[in-house]
């Protein structure tokens, strides 16, 4: 199979790729990357295969904050226009979201912590979930949500957050939660958000997160079928286009 060049827009230092990286380095796949909080500039999309969008805490209406976010916009629009994969996970679904036409918006509650999230009926026979549980504990740290993108198939959920993840198409994924998390990153994201663990309905304590850390494992093998069934799915595209 092709080696792939992908890219990640990073935009805050304690929110990387996780295990992404590992899977990249074992299937030989060249990693570049925007950082943000760096002041970096952006790609053409003819630079790359995949696109990886990465969480953060702003939020994707932040354009007059962020400088940097409408050009961030035109270029995974421009990205999906042009058939790439893409991941975009937890800020970065919501910024695939938002291109694909959908309303982005605080949900009712804010989920930090380890929940579980379900398969939809759609989810359970859509490409990207062969060989998933149906139901998985994942790690969450969001408080914003957005209605399912027009042509998107819904594929998870979770008590707190009704649209946990959609696919368009069989190539751009969004993922309100974190597959990705190693120890460390989850170490990084309670140190510099810790204000945000308070007693509320759907926030976990440092505690309980810290005790539930060994979810992590399942989490990342996840990751790995996940990003492997988007690359088998990036190879029919190429060599079965009737597909």
């Amino acid at each position: 199979m092709k080696l792939l060049r992908i890219h990640c827009f990073q935009h805050v230092d304690y929110e990387d790729l996780g295990c992404i990286k590992d899977w990249c380095n074992i299937k030989g796949h060249k990693i570049t990357y925007t950082k943000f909080y760096k002041g970096e500039s952006l790609p053409r999309t003819a630079n790359f295969d995949w696109l990886i969008v990465m969480g953060g805490p702003m939020g994707c209406y932040d354009d007059e904050i962020y400088s940097w976010l409408p050009h961030e916009k035109k270029v995974i629009k421009a990205a999906i226009q042009d058939n790439k994969t893409i991941i975009g996970i937890c800020l970065g679904s919501q910024l695939v979201a938002e291109v694909l036409g959908a309303k982005v918006y605080r949900n009712l509650d804010k989920e930090i912590g380890w929940y579980d999230v379900m398969l939809t009926e759609q989810g359970k026979s859509a490409s990207i979930t062969n060989g998933m549980h149906e139901v998985s504990k994942v790690f969450h740290w969001h408080s914003d949500t957005f209605d399912l993108p027009h042509n998107t198939i819904h594929i998870f959920y979770s008590e707190a957050c009704k649209i946990q993840s959609f696919l368009y198409k069989d190539n751009v994924l969004g993922l309100q939660f974190h597959f990705e998390v190693t120890e460390e990153s989850i170490k990084s994201m309670i140190k510099h958000g810790r204000h945000e663990l308070k007693n509320e309905k759907y926030i976990q304590s440092e505690k309980e997160i810290l005790s539930l850390i060994k979810n992590v494992e399942l989490n990342n093998k996840t990751m790995f079928q996940i990003l492997d069934n988007l690359a088998t799915n990036e190879y029919n595209r190429m060599y079965n286009p009737s597909r």
